[in-house]
C-alpha cells in the first residue's frame, strides 16, 4: 500500500532513505567525511519535517505487512514540472516490484498535481540506476560536477 507520510511517519521514513542510500555509498566508497551532502548521510528528521511543512512536496510511503519499506517525494516546480526525489526501498525488500510501484504512483500523483515533467538527479557512476530509470522511459539529458561531492550529477527527465 502506498500513503501520504504523516509527520509521525518522519523518523521512519529518514530511516529508509539512509539505509537505501547508505547501499550505494558502500558500493562507491562514499563516507561522511568525503561526501556529508550525499543523501544516505545528510537526510535528517529536522530536513524531512521542513520540507513536508514548508515546501510544495508531497512525500510517500510503501508499507507491507505493515513494515515501511519504501519512500519517496515529489518537489512541485515551476513550469509544470515536478522533481522526483529520494525514491528509496530497504536493501531487504528490493527486487520485489516496490520501486517500480513507487515510480508508477510518482507518474500519477505527479500528473494529478498537473505536472507534465518529472525530473531527477542521479548519481551518474551508478550505472545500473541509470539504466533503471532509462528502461521506466527517463531520458538522460546531462551532467554536473559539484565540488562537495565525490562523484558526478546525472540528470534525466521523463514526459508524463
Amino acid at each position: 500500500m502506498i500513503r501520504e507520510v504523516q509527520k509521525n511517519d518522519i523518523p521512519e521514513c529518514v530511516d529508509i532513505i539512509r539505509k537505501s542510500f547508505q547501499t550505494v555509498a558502500d558500493e562507491l566508497g562514499f563516507t561522511v567525511d568525503n561526501a556529508p551532502r550525499f543523501t544516505a548521510f545528510a537526510t535528517t528528521e529536522e530536513r524531512l519535517c521542513w520540507q513536508l511543512e514548508n515546501e510544495p512536496r508531497k512525500m510517500f510511503v510503501y508499507e507491507q505487512d505493515g513494515v515501511m519499506c519504501g519512500y519517496y517525494s515529489l518537489l512541485m516546480q515551476d513550469n509544470n514540472e515536478c522533481e522526483l526525489n529520494n525514491l528509496a526501498v530497504l536493501p531487504e525488500y528490493r527486487h520485489c516490484g516496490i520501486g517500480k510501484r513507487l515510480l508508477e504512483h510518482a507518474y500519477e500523483s505527479a500528473k494529478y498535481q498537473g505536472c507534465k515533467l518529472i525530473n531527477i538527479g542521479i548519481v551518474e557512476e551508478n550505472q545500473i540506476l541509470r539504466k533503471w530509470y532509462e528502461q521506466n522511459g527517463f531520458v538522460h539529458t546531462g551532467t554536473k560536477k559539484f565540488d562537495f561531492f565525490p562523484f558526478t550529477c546525472g540528470y534525466m527527465v521523463k514526459e508524463i
